[in-house]
């Protein structure tokens, strides 16, 4: 997003450490921020944005890297925060302008983009991190710190160079009672908050909400009521990166003398990493395949799957809309077991509106609490605040009334309001003698991933793509001799997708009309025609029909008249 009264960033000064988000400022996903100091880059984070309905045919929405494309070969590394997809998902896609980039990161978020890498035939340099680990990668000297979020191995990374230091958090939140007992790393923040934080690069998703995100473990007597009501199979839609969640569904199944089967490409994948890396802990004989489950009674039988989005592609959408092999009935439960990511709300009533029909019992966060969030709550974030006593605050990770919520808690904890940095994406922050200012920006465009095609699909064609879904099409046909001055065929006005539509017999005749009139008043060149049949057919569907379709008008020339 491009801030207009900004300008172009300057050359960054000497010793001057510079941020440059790339995506996640404004919006929940495609999260990728540029830090830069004498001329060496590095990279937190390159994930993807999922698209909405307003994105039709539209697959991924990655981060613009056009402001680092001509220093790809400054960039010193790639460093992961966690494996969620909106942190990882572009990552193969900045990869195909230098597949040798070094990737860093805790080991289970390391293993998932190497399996998602190895898909697009890259093998990529890694390097595996622990908690509070420090590394020398360039001129940035990183740690890294155990933050507890909805993924194992979830970190914050402390970078500093001469220019002083940033704290990025990543996705967190204080959980005191994790599935894992790996807990957010307070006393570390309060270590680096006592040796100095110039800017707090801070988690905004749940700035709104008051108090403290509830435990993963408050979860457990819900899915327990869940599984001791349902009459037969239950199957439960999650992220394929929520290993926390799936244990919690494998546990409780096992409880219930249930057997388990994983559903959709991505989890199977993801589960079979985590369970590989000890993440996951499923005992023997519980886990079986599509085909063995099918020979077992449907109260004995637990199916975890993609799809909790709405995604069109995913297992569970697939179901809803009777186009997978699995079908649903009157005993089975369904629960969807994850937050709902903005913008994907009118998908998910789809979905569980189609289940519903089939009837299924569908169990969702609105109904049951069968999901609390990842991210930290308000009470949270003001106790990070407190112990880490930033210099700056600069909310990340959040849609824009996100990141005013989060300036707002730190302003209220006494940092100065002209030290809370809330920026947009492209826009760059410059740190210099512990002095921090948005001192320009790059505008950036929205990049899309349309099947094997990336950035080739601009914002013109997907309205174009709009108007077909929503108005409709219409054609015009017309050949005319342009000697004569005559139309010799046509035309013929075909209509998809308008609805019903009326005689076209005098439309047809005003275009002819038309047509000849132009041609006596000089004009010959076929395109300049083809525009007067559009008006005079938007302007007749427009009083017919009140409908505004794509037309597309073809009037082919014909010179030299008859002998």
């Amino acid at each position: 997003m491009f801030i207009p009264d900004l300008p172009a960033p300057p050359t960054l000064a000497s010793g001057a450490l510079r941020i440059m988000p790339l995506g996640g400022l404004g919006e929940i996903g495609r999260n990728m921020t540029v830090f830069e100091y004498e001329s060496r880059l590095l990279i937190v984070d390159c994930g993807v944005l999922f698209p909405e309905e307003s994105h039709p045919g539209i697959d991924l929405i990655l981060p613009d890297f056009e402001p680092i494309l001509e220093r790809i070969n400054d960039v010193e590394a790639i460093v992961l925060t966690h494996g969620h997809e909106d942190h990882i998902g572009a990552v193969p896609y900045l990869l195909r302008h230098r597949s040798d980039i070094p990737i860093i990161g805790s080991g289970l978020t390391l293993a998932f983009i190497e399996a998602k890498l190895k898909e697009h035939r890259i093998k990529p340099y890694t390097l595996a991190v622990k908690d509070r680990s420090s590394e020398k990668i360039g001129p940035f000297e990183l740690e890294f710190l155990a933050v507890n979020h909805s993924i194992p191995d979830a970190m914050a990374i402390a970078i500093k160079t001469p220019a002083g230091r940033v704290l990025h958090t990543g996705d967190f939140k204080m959980d005191q009672l994790p599935l894992d007992g790996r807990i957010t790393d307070l006393a570390s923040f309060a270590r680096l908050g006592e040796e100095g934080v110039d800017i707090l690069m801070v988690d905004s998703t749940n700035a709104e909400v008051p108090g403290f995100v509830p435990s993963e473990k408050e979860i457990i007597p819900v899915l327990e009521r869940v599984f001791s009501r349902a009459k037969g199979r239950v199957i439960v839609a999650s992220f394929a990166s929520h290993v926390h969640r799936v244990q919690q569904i494998i546990d409780v199944a096992i409880a219930h003398n249930r057997k388990v089967a994983f559903v959709g490409r991505s989890m199977v994948r993801n589960m079979n990493v985590a369970r590989d890396l000890g993440y996951l802990k499923i005992p023997g004989n519980t886990l079986i395949s599509m085909d063995e489950l099918s020979k077992l009674p449907d109260d004995r039988a637990v199916l975890i799957c993609t799809g909790s989005q709405g995604e069109p592609m995913a297992v569970l959408s697939r179901i809803a809309h009777r186009n997978h092999d699995i079908s649903v009935g009157d005993d089975d439960t369904i629960v969807l077991a994850s937050s709902l990511i903005p913008g994907n709300e009118n998908a998910v009533n789809r979905v569980i509106n189609g289940l519903t029909v089939l009837g299924a019992d569908v169990v969702h966060k609105g109904n049951a609490l069968v999901h609390v969030s990842g991210h930290a709550a308000a009470g949270e974030l003001r106790y990070v605040f407190n112990i880490v006593k930033p210099t700056y605050v600069m909310p990340i990770h959040g849609e824009w009334r996100h990141l005013k919520a989060n300036a707002l808690l730190a302003q209220s904890v006494g940092v100065p309001a002209d030290h809370v940095l809330v920026a947009a994406n492209g826009a760059c922050v410059d740190l210099n003698a512990d002095h921090a200012v948005i001192s320009g920006a790059y505008s950036l465009r929205e990049v899309y991933v349309d099947g094997t095609s990336v950035g080739s699909v601009d914002e013109s064609l997907l309205k174009d793509r709009l108007i077909l879904g929503e108005e409709g099409f219409i054609s015009v046909y017309a050949a005319v001799d342009i000697a004569q001055q005559s139309v010799v065929v046509g035309p013929e006005i075909v209509d998809r997708g308008v609805g019903e539509t009326s005689d076209t017999t005098k439309v047809e005749a005003e275009v002819a009309k038309a047509l000849v009139e132009a041609m006596k008043d000089g004009i010959e060149d076929p395109h300049e025609l083809s525009q007067k049949a559009r008006k005079i057919v938007g302007k007749w569907v427009g009083t017919t029909h009140r409908r505004r379709p794509m037309i597309v008008p073809v009037v082919i020339g014909i010179k030299g008249g008859h002998e």
